[in-house]
């Protein structure tokens, strides 16, 4: 598990603390909930304490069951710290929270424990919604079809984590009580639906969000079978595309903390790009992400056992090298196999720069049927499935309209702060992308810029890696809303210069063959 640091003095903003109180008399008969803020008062060193009704209610029992030694679990709202939730001092002592990676494809949860900031459980899962559809798109017509759809898909998302929530309590012989806080990271869509708010107005121009901000949420209102009091931190958004998630890698990337500009891309359904430095930033988002994550191809696949992430082919085009997570049968191909694939095909001058097959050149591995080319990659014998594995020629086109998106965006963002793409000296490449795609892979299909491939530095998740930050830091949370207030977002969909763009990058790599003078090298037969 990976551990968070918390320094010697922590600016928590979720604290346990414990309190010994002198039991009434007759000489001290004050109140039970004012005896238990002047103790709390004491501990803090401040005075704004607000304790909600149902916890009063229940405070005169607590204290006498538990001998007026209690452990008050709190949590920080600006100046003001809440109750959350009365314990005894005696027995257990940890208390957790949790960091989310609300994907729109996969979800990813750590329990992180309040007093160490250690990792102490991990889930990762399918996120349920994919039942009413993939992307993002399919699930905003959904809760617009039916008005209980909305609740519906709010609900595969919570039951699915109380699941979580469940089995890592038994593991850890623990009560959800003491889970106290959560953190969430996801893009705008995701956020809308997570808190049960209607994304309609999302994909119609001029394509606004319910909300950007998101303040005083707590587990109960969101069905969460966590302390009902447990405040939910949900990462703020920018734009219609732009969310919480890439706030959150903005933060992770440390891009805001030097003077140089540097790009960073955050790609899973959706392809999210901000640009910046300690100044200033700019963001945008476009739908380019489907093809990293094996989308556009018949054979594609979610990275898993068996699926294929890497592709080379050796010279002449003989004898393919394939490798499989797991090392397992082929059963698939992921995003960074299929940029593999297509790359390797087009040094090899199997394709063209149209990415057209080129029939001599693929020999028997190239098939007809119905009137669709098919190239063979792996054998029915070889095969996980028990069937051949092809590529088709829509999927090679499919994945050049993405990887064209890609290029365009980037191209765009950087054309409108009158940056040089190929003047980034530092590119941070986030998420799936960023952890299984090979840069040069990416460069000779025109989808990344032919930068010295030392510029790329592959960040991991770092939705979740900014959801566990503000988890434990109060000035992390803050900085997710400093982050937010100075990013200028640029709409793509009513951008004229992203489709004009965009028609000159459907080649391989690009009809600007000088933006790409690594590739040329590398390509026999290229001019």
């Amino acid at each position: 598990m990976e551990n968070v640091n918390i320094p010697a003095r922590p600016d928590l903003w979720i604290r346990v603390e414990e309190i010994r109180l002198p039991p009434p008399s007759l000489r001290d008969n004050t109140a039970d909930l004012d005896r238990l803020l002047k103790g709390i008062r004491k501990s803090l060193g401040t005075e704004h304490i607000v304790c909600d009704l149902s916890i009063i209610k229940r405070i005169p029992s607590l204290l006498r069951e538990f001998n007026y030694s209690v452990k008050a679990a709190l949590f920080r709202d600006g100046e003001v710290w809440n109750m959350v939730d009365l314990f005894s001092s005696e027995g257990e002592d940890a208390f957790y929270g949790f960091a989310v990676d609300l994907g729109t494809t996969t979800i990813v949860m750590e329990m992180v424990d309040i007093k160490t900031g250690k990792t102490v459980d991990r889930a990762t899962f399918h996120n349920p919604q994919i039942q009413a559809g993939a992307d993002i798109l399919s699930r905003i017509h959904f809760t617009s079809s039916n008005g209980n759809n909305l609740r519906v898909l709010q609900s595969l998302v919570t039951d699915r984590i109380n699941v979580e929530f469940k089995r890592m309590a038994a593991s850890r012989v623990t009560d959800p009580s003491r889970f106290v806080a959560m953190s969430v990271a996801g893009n705008t869509t995701m956020t809308h639906l997570f808190l049960g708010i209607t994304p309609y107005w999302i994909c119609r121009e001029p394509y606004i969000p319910a909300a950007n901000r998101f303040d005083g949420i707590r587990a109960s209102s969101l069905g969460l079978d966590m302390n009902p009091l447990a405040p939910v931190l949900v990462f703020p958004n920018v734009g219609s595309y732009f969310g919480g998630d890439l706030i959150a890698g903005i933060m992770s990337s440390g891009m805001t903390e030097t003077d140089e500009v540097s790009l960073l891309v955050d790609v899973g359904t959706n392809a999210e790009v901000v640009i910046g430095n300690s100044e200033w930033l700019m963001a945008c988002a476009g739908a380019a992400g489907p093809a990293l994550e094996g989308g556009v191809a018949s054979m594609g696949m979610i990275a898993g056992p068996g699926v294929i992430d890497r592709v080379r082919i050796e010279p002449h085009g003989d004898r393919f090298v394939i490798t499989t997570i797991g090392n397992e049968r082929p059963v698939g191909i992921c995003g960074s196999g299929l940029i593999d694939l297509v790359s390797e095909l087009f040094l090899a001058g199997m394709i063209d720069i149209r990415g057209k097959f080129i029939k001599e050149q693929c020999k028997e591995r190239l098939q007809e049927k119905d009137g669709v080319a098919y190239f063979i990659l792996v054998e029915e014998k070889d095969s996980g499935t028990g069937t051949e594995l092809t590529l088709s020629q829509p999927d090679i086109d499919a994945l050049i309209r993405s990887k064209a998106a890609m290029y365009t965006i980037l191209t765009t963002i950087t054309n409108t702060v009158n940056v040089p793409l190929h003047s980034i000296k530092t590119f941070y490449v986030a998420g799936t992308f960023g952890s299984y795609i090979d840069p040069r892979s990416a460069i000779t299909i025109g989808m990344l810029p032919d930068l010295p491939l030392s510029a790329y530095v592959s960040l991991g998740n770092t939705s979740l890696m900014g959801a566990r930050k503000a988890l434990i830091s109060k000035e992390a949370a803050v900085e997710a809303l400093r982050i937010r207030d100075r990013i200028t977002y640029l709409e793509l969909n009513v951008n004229q210069e992203f489709m004009n763009l965009f028609s000159a990058a459907k080649f391989l790599p690009h009809t600007d063959r000088a933006l790409f003078p690594s590739v040329k090298e590398r390509r026999p037969g290229s001019s």
